[in-house]
Order: C-alpha cells, then sequence, then structure tokens
C-alpha cells in the first residue's frame, strides 16, 4: 500500500465545486472516478482546498491510497488519460503514509482577478468578474494593508461555516495590474468558507469609492458579517498553489 500525492488543475466552470455532491458533478468525484478506471480500487481522495462551485485551480493537491503496482509518478500520465479536458493531473508522487494535505502546516495562494475596462472580454468571462467603473487601486492597496496579519475574519466569513476557529493569518495581499485586468494575489495558512471572494467584494466597493479604506479595520475588529462588502462571483478565484511547509 503507498499514498499517492496529486497536483491537480481545473476549470471549475462546470463543477458544483470540489467536494461530492448530490447536486451535479464535482471535481473529486470525475478524479475519484478516474483513479478507480486505473486501479481497479475504490479509494478516497482527501483533498487539500474544496473549492467552491466555479472557482479554478492551477495546483489544487489530493492524495489517495492504493496497492496498485503503477508507479507513483506515472499515475498522473494515466489518470488524464481518463480525465475530461478541463480536469489535468500535473504532477504525482509517493508521500509519507501520514501525510494528510489539509492537516500539514502550508501556505495557500489565491488569486482573483477583476476586468476593470468598459466591457468584459469575451475570451477570459469565464475566468474574470468584470467591474467598468473605474477602480482606485491604491484606495484598494491602503484597505488591503489591514488585511494582512493573524486575524478573526468571521466578518470575511459566509454564515454557517462549520469551523472551530476563525482566526487565520494573512501573509500577503498585492494588487495587481495588468492590461486592464487588477489581481488580488492572496497568500495564508489558510481560508474560511467564501473569505476570499468576500475580501475581493470588500476590497471592490473601496475601489468604487463606496467606503473608506481606512475602515477595513474596524471591519476586521467588529467580527461581523454584515460589516464586509458582497461575495464576489466565484469564476474570479484560482487556487494557484500551495506550498507544504
Amino acid at each position: 500500500m503507498k499514498r499517492v500525492k496529486l497536483t491537480i488543475s481545473y476549470d471549475g466552470t462546470r463543477y458544483c465545486g470540489w467536494q461530492v455532491q448530490n447536486n451535479g458533478p464535482t471535481v473529486e468525484e470525475a478524479v475519484t472516478l478516474a483513479v478507480k478506471k486505473v486501479t481497479g480500487e475504490d479509494v478516497k481522495l482527501l483533498g487539500a482546498s474544496r473549492t467552491d462551485a466555479g472557482v479554478h485551480a492551477l495546483g489544487n493537491v489530493a492524495v489517495f491510497d492504493t496497492s496498485s503496482p503503477v508507479p507513483a509518478d506515472k499515475f498522473c500520465f494515466a489518470l488524464n488519460s481518463y480525465l475530461p479536458e478541463d480536469i489535468v493531473v500535473l504532477d504525482s508522487c509517493e508521500v509519507a503514509a501520514d501525510f494528510h494535505p489539509r492537516h500539514c502546516e502550508s501556505r495557500k495562494t489565491y488569486e482573483y482577478r477583476i476586468r476593470n475596462t468598459r466591457f468584459p472580454l469575451a475570451t477570459d468571462r469565464l475566468y474574470t468578474h468584470h467591474v467598468h467603473k473605474k477602480l482606485d487601486t491604491e484606495a484598494m492597496r491602503r484597505a488591503a494593508a489591514f488585511v494582512t496579519g493573524e486575524h478573526d475574519f468571521t466578518s470575511f466569513c459566509s454564515v454557517g461555516a462549520q469551523v472551530e476557529s476563525k482566526v487565520r493569518t494573512v501573509y500577503s495581499l498585492d494588487i495587481l495590474e495588468d492590461g486592464g485586468v487588477i489581481t488580488l494575489r492572496i497568500c495564508g495558512n489558510g481560508f474560511l468558507y467564501n473569505m476570499v471572494r468576500i475580501i475581493a467584494g470588500t476590497l471592490i466597493e473601496v475601489g468604487l469609492g463606496l467606503r473608506d479604506p481606512e475602515g477595513m479595520g474596524d471591519v476586521i475588529l467588529g467580527m461581523d458579517r454584515n460589516l464586509a462588502g458582497p461575495t464576489a462571483p466565484a469564476k474570479g478565484l484560482t487556487l494557484i498553489k500551495i506550498d507544504f511547509l
């Protein structure tokens, strides 16, 4: 028996998120089925990040245990032959039997992309959130500075999230501009349900002049979801990578 780690990229447009659900196709379901076709085994995938419906990934991570003779580093080739074209296993390798991607210390990096032009661009409509009014990125950067550090992020968590603690550490939150696209790149030790999308929605309101950037600190201290902005659409969010420490 060996434990195999997969690094997986996917276009989340047509999926109801990572985790298996009854209301539609999921990434976990597709990958699990591919593993069964390769190994003949019913396996349990353990994913690092349970991305929501419509969210994309360049480097999500999952592990599974198998008795298959297929070498761990060859699983990426074998699985890709059974996966749909919007899911690709980028790498596979053997890891320690007790390696669990959700329990290991890690840094997760997400990007939220905003197309800030008069009209949306047809070719990236599934991967960016379009805002036609000019955003004040300097104001957004001032607000973003309050997000970094260790905080209770209750204000940026959807109501009903089942977690013991809402304290997380954000190591960095950069706001980058390139060719009409504003990218919010955030790195942290973990994120609450819809946390990145709510931060994005709040920063967009700052950029539109609808809220004071200096008020972001009060939003965090208030620990009240009603104090933050709306949850930005899922299609603008991509899980870039997970670094295990």
